[in-house]
């Protein structure tokens, strides 16, 4: 750990040290820090970690809760890696169409430089929300989740995701807003901000304003969502409403705006989505009352997937218990056969040893018959008469068994 802490801190001193202000907050708050450091040479930015982080920990409470919503959570992995992907990508898209559309932008994008100069930076809430739940909605019907449903679970980690990832703004110094009052107690000021504005003035903290709104939303919706909900999308209505309105009144303090003509797109984009929440959260609320719509997660659907899911689940737990059974049964007959291989080996082995022996032996012998038997063999010897005569006598004996 502190060979790690030592590599960052050495990596750090590369870079230019810069500083944020807040003059009023406190009786004055310097924070001097580095906008990015390196990890074997390469250059990791604190605005990507904040944002990593947010998605972290928006995932592992969407996981935590996914039982409450009546939703399985490897389906629900699925669909959140798909939107992940998506809402990225059109993050991306959708800063670097509107940037370019903008005429007193400095910077036009093509397709290439899209994606090429992606670490310079660029990316737009709004079209990561509209990516997210596009892409998320071809990932539902795919593996057979309900839509609404996980769109109410998502909506709770993107406030998590935006409450943390704003902090990156904080980091880059920017996402700030015009210049305020020089006794406002949020007032910021810093190196790179200071090059933007007049000296010694201080702007709003836009990123801050927001992060507490998302935060505040978050804690609301949250306790909503466990006593209160009466219909699947209702989170999503209120999260929509919420983040819209707080972010039309931010939007109109911020100096970087993505503009189309005179008109900042992310305010129309915010005060719209309001309106048309508000209204969507009357019509839907009236209907799922009419017609008794239960919550999916009480529903007979909700109960029907998730019996398929558990049998599903058990065959899979049974299948893999089957094998390893076979396995470990087969592991002894294997040792067992692996056995017996050697002591045949070493069993053929003695006997052919015993086999050479006697064949030495039987070789021996017949050498020494074929030795005697050149020898002289004289008929008067005292053992060839003996020989002849038990002969002799051995024919008298079979002719009288014949008899």
């Amino acid at each position: 750990m502190t060979a790690l802490t030592a590599l960052i801190s050495t990596a750090a001193s590369e870079f230019t040290e810069i500083e944020i202000e807040f003059p009023n907050l406190f009786g004055g708050v310097a924070i001097n820090y580095y906008r990015r450091f390196t990890v074997f040479g390469i250059p990791i930015y604190w605005y990507g970690v904040l944002i990593t982080i947010g998605v972290v920990l928006a995932y592992f409470y969407a996981m935590h809760r996914t039982k409450e919503f009546g939703l399985n959570k490897d389906r629900v992995f699925d669909v959140v890696f798909a939107a992940l992907i998506g809402g990225f990508l059109c993050a991306r898209i959708y800063y670097c169409v509107f940037t370019t559309l903008d005429p007193n932008s400095p910077i036009n994008y093509t397709f290439v430089t899209m994606f090429t100069g992606i670490r310079d930076g660029g990316l737009a809430i709004y079209g990561g929300i509209i990516g997210a739940f596009l892409v998320g909605y071809v990932a539902c019907k795919i593996r057979r989740v309900n839509f609404f449903a996980m769109c109410d679970l998502a909506s709770l980690g993107f406030l998590i995701g935006q409450t943390i990832g704003r902090w990156g703004n904080f980091v880059n110094q920017e996402a700030y807003g015009s210049v305020t009052d020089p006794n406002w107690i949020f007032g910021m000021t810093g190196d790179i901000i200071s090059k933007e504005v007049e000296a010694g003035a201080l702007v709003h903290p836009c990123f801050l304003y927001e992060s507490v709104w998302c935060l505040v939303g978050f804690v609301f919706l949250h306790f909503y969502s466990k006593k209160l909900r009466s219909f699947d999308g209702e989170v999503t209505l209120l999260y929509i409403g919420w983040y819209g309105l707080g972010r039309a009144f931010i939007e109109g303090l911020r100096t970087d705006s993505l503009m189309l003509g005179n008109v900042r797109i992310s305010q129309i984009v915010a005060a719209v989505s309001f309106v048309a929440a508000i209204i969507l959260l009357i019509v839907f609320k009236i209907v799922t009352e009419k017609r008794n719509i239960p919550l999916y997660v009480n529903s007979e659907a909700c109960r029907e997937l998730a019996e398929r899911d558990s049998a599903a689940e058990e065959a899979a737990k049974a299948k893999r218990a089957a094998k390893l059974a076979a396995r470990e049964k087969s592991a002894p007959s294997i040792l067992a056969e692996d056995a017996e291989t050697i002591n045949l080996e070493a069993d053929g082995g003695d006997s052919d040893s015993a086999d050479n022996t006697d064949s030495a032996d039987n070789a021996k012998n017949g050498d020494k018959a074929d030795e005697g038997y050149g020898e002289d063999i004289n008929p008067n010897d005292e053992d060839f008469s003996e020989s002849g005569d038990t002969e002799e006598a051995a024919s008298d004996d079979n002719e009288k068994s014949d008899v």
